[in-house]
């Protein structure tokens, strides 16, 4: 038990939006007393921030290793969905999250993944059924049913997606949502299925549509999405139907910022601060039911300190009463970590990565990446015919993807093509593919890319880059999603590749974070799956050449 301290600064109470001179008691590691003082330094001493929404995988980092990070930001919890290691390991990868994560005192409060697989449009590790949430969502360890992906499976009524809203609805535990673009009925139709938030609002016309029906909006900037610019005007009026998320947090950007970047933010943008408070502190205990401290007399001990209204760099972080980082230092230690993996792919060659032109092929659809979104649009380009086989065409930016099912040995790889990713020269290649977290990869040539597949296979997971002169690899071990390493350590190194890869010629901001979601099959328009090239708008497979 941490001995009994005070701290003395500017209060901000979020519930009855002022700002005073006040003395704060921690005994038995919560909130004993509030006093008033008439004078006290210009240190804010506030409730710590909440990440509404992430997959913690993204950040390469296991649980632990992420909240000795995170604290040092003001973050004191995240809402996390483990729907990433699921999809590899099944339950075993959710146990696995949350036993990780007791090895810090940071607060992780984990779903229970809803979509796994998201679809069956392609091949995932593991499956979690009606019947595994119905074991899981009862749990005292799992607070919601996470992101219901399948939003199709909920307006046409299917029988597996309710029996996991219905398991949730049970046990009074909130249903994360996931509705990219729906709008009008459809959108009305899918909250009365009792899905209460959503995190894939891309313009602030569909945000306000689906708060005037009732959800909760959370303001997403991640590594690869970036919505707060479109969705902020909500914090003027909507401050507490709104909450702030990342969603998906690369380890480069994680060293750099959290939550507290998006609350600097908006207040820089004129944003009432406890508008913005409330959102990045308070919503997220409230939705969630989460056992939090909100700086009141008797709650637990969870706040930060920070250096006038400056939230750029954080003073203090207190988790129940105990410091836990310190003028940008974390003081959380990290054991060493565990290792956790479902692979069975062997070494490709170049041959398996050609494609045939069919004898009437003049053209091939094409997906369009587009820069910070997780959507894509497509186009039809006309085909690069070598020799009898399509192939990349670097004038115009055509280059060929590939994903490879690393849940088998050997199968025949997916292949499609792509635009806006501008390499130059060699292949990118990761493990992070969403959903289901095969192999994906694009690059300039078949050989390239037979490379940079075969350094991950070599590796059982990671993230590789394939020039004409250099071949490297960052290993995930841990699912192919996570590294062992610490969060300094792993940033500097997913650095390093990032750099690598930019070398290659590629313009986007975070090309490894875009690939991964070339294979997401909820989000439209075009994505590729190890089954094939999928059109998310009609929901089925369709043909590259034409």
């Amino acid at each position: 038990m941490n001995q009994p301290f005070e701290v003395s600064g500017q209060f901000i109470d979020l519930f009855s939006r002022t700002i005073k001179a006040a003395k704060i008691t921690v005994l038995h590691d919560r909130i004993h007393a509030i006093t008033e003082l008439e004078h006290a330094p210009n240190n804010y001493i506030l409730p710590g921030f909440i990440d509404a929404h992430i997959h913690i995988e993204s950040s390469m980092l296991t649980p632990a290793n992420f909240g000795a990070i995170a604290v040092k930001h003001g973050t004191v919890a995240t809402v996390s969905d483990p729907h990433e290691i699921a999809n590899v390991c099944g339950v075993a990868g959710v146990d696995y999250m949350i036993e990780n994560s007791k090895q810090s005192p940071f607060n992780i409060f984990f779903g229970a993944p809803s979509c796994v697989p998201a679809t069956a449009f392609e091949t995932a590790g593991a499956c979690i059924d009606a019947d595994d949430i119905s074991q899981l969502i009862q749990r005292p360890d799992i607070w919601y049913l996470t992101e219901m992906m399948n939003y199709p499976g909920v307006l046409h009524k299917d029988e597996e997606v309710f029996k996991k809203i219905k398991a949730a609805q049970l046990f009074n535990k909130p249903i994360d949502g996931h509705a990219p673009g729906l709008r009008g009925e459809m959108a009305a139709s899918y909250i009365d299925a009792g899905i209460s938030t959503d995190h894939e609002c891309t313009t602030l016309e569909e945000a306000l549509d689906k708060l005037q029906l009732g959800m909760q909006i959370l303001l997403r900037e991640g590594s690869a999405a970036k919505n707060f610019d479109a969705l902020h005007p909500l914090l003027e009026g909507f401050s507490n139907n709104c909450m702030f998320c990342s969603d998906d947090k690369h380890p480069d950007e994680l060293i750099k910022g959290h939550i507290n970047a998006l609350v600097q933010r908006a207040f820089d943008l004129g944003h009432n601060l406890f508008d913005v408070l409330t959102a990045a502190c308070i919503n997220p205990i409230t939705h969630y039911k989460l056992p939090m401290g909100m700086l009141r007399v008797g709650d637990a001990a969870d706040f930060i300190i920070t250096e006038g209204l400056s939230f750029n760099t954080i003073k203090a972080t207190y988790l129940k009463g105990k410091l836990v980082a310190t003028d940008g230092q974390s003081l959380i230690s990290v054991p060493t970590q565990d290792i956790i993996n479902n692979f069975k792919a062997q070494a490709y060659s170049v041959t398996d990565f050609a494609i045939a032109a069919q004898p009437t092929t003049k053209q091939i659809r094409v997906i369009e990446a587009i820069e910070g979104q997780l959507i894509t649009t497509s186009c039809l380009q006309d085909a690069n015919i070598q020799n009898g086989f399509i192939e990349s065409d670097l004038t115009n930016d055509v280059l060929k993807m590939v994903v490879v099912n690393r849940y088998t040995t050997h199968t025949q790889p997916a292949i499609a093509f792509i635009k806006n990713f501008n390499l130059k020269e060699g292949a990118i290649a990761s493990t992070v593919g969403h959903d289901c977290h095969n192999i994906i990869a694009v690059g300039v040539d078949d050989d390239s890319i037979c490379k940079a597949v075969n350094l991950i296979i070599e590796q059982q997971g990671g993230i590789a880059v394939v020039s004409k002169d250099q071949q490297s690899c960052l290993a995930l071990p841990i699912a192919g999603l996570m590294s062992t390493e610490d969060g300094d350590t792993l940033a500097q190194a997913y650095t390093d590749i990032d750099a690598a890869a930019k070398k290659l010629g590629t313009t986007l901001k975070a090309p490894f974070m875009t690939l991964s979601f070339m294979a997401l099959l909820v989000i439209p328009n075009l994505k590729l799956s190890d089954k094939g090239l999928f059109d998310g708008v009609a929901f089925t497979f369709t043909p590259l050449q034409l």
